[in-house]
């Protein structure tokens, strides 16, 4: 029996890294999306954005999420508390985040037989210090090139990859 994932984006500021997110989200079977902070989403039933705002940004998710920006479900959380309480809410018990960090696991060595709710973060700044001192894991990629980092998309694509051909 696999686990269910589902993801968090935290203040990511791209909308195409949100779209590229959604795509690989798809691809990988991801049941849940939890908006938080000024991460741009999609347009959502009774938007409270200015109708101009909500369009000009769904259409710019839609040009990289190529059609995964109606085919996952999503809610949309003022902060990061509320969108892991929802989270946990719906069964995602298992709070993960992707990040460098001194008490990092290699994503390789995890597992877990929980559904899990993985937080992605900011392009420059990463996921934040709350989220870091909440996760159950910080989890990393394990990087052997010159560069320190990975753009947020391709970071979650393979740690999507990981977390769905992990054997606990």
């Amino acid at each position: 029996m696999s686990i269910k994932i589902a993801l968090l984006l935290h203040d990511i500021r791209s909308t195409q890294n949100v779209g590229s997110i959604m795509r690989s989200a798809d691809c990988f079977g991801v049941k849940h999306i939890f908006f938080s902070g000024y991460t741009p989403y999609p347009y959502v039933k009774n938007d409270t954005r200015l109708p101009h705002i909500a369009k000009k940004v769904h259409n710019r998710i839609a040009k990289t999420a190529l059609g995964a920006e109606t085919s996952i479900p999503f809610s949309v959380h003022n902060n990061e508390i509320n969108a892991v309480s929802a989270a946990n809410m719906a069964g995602f018990k298992q709070f993960l985040c992707l990040e460098q960090d001194s008490k990092s696991i290699p994503i390789n060595q995890y597992t877990t037989d929980l559904d899990v709710l993985l937080a992605v973060g900011n392009e420059l700044n990463g996921v934040s210090l709350w989220t870091q001192q909440n996760a159950h894991a910080i989890l990393e990629i394990a990087q052997f090139g010159k560069k320190e980092s990975l753009n947020v998309s391709n970071a979650t694509a393979i740690a999507l990859y990981a977390l769905t051909n992990m054997h606990p």
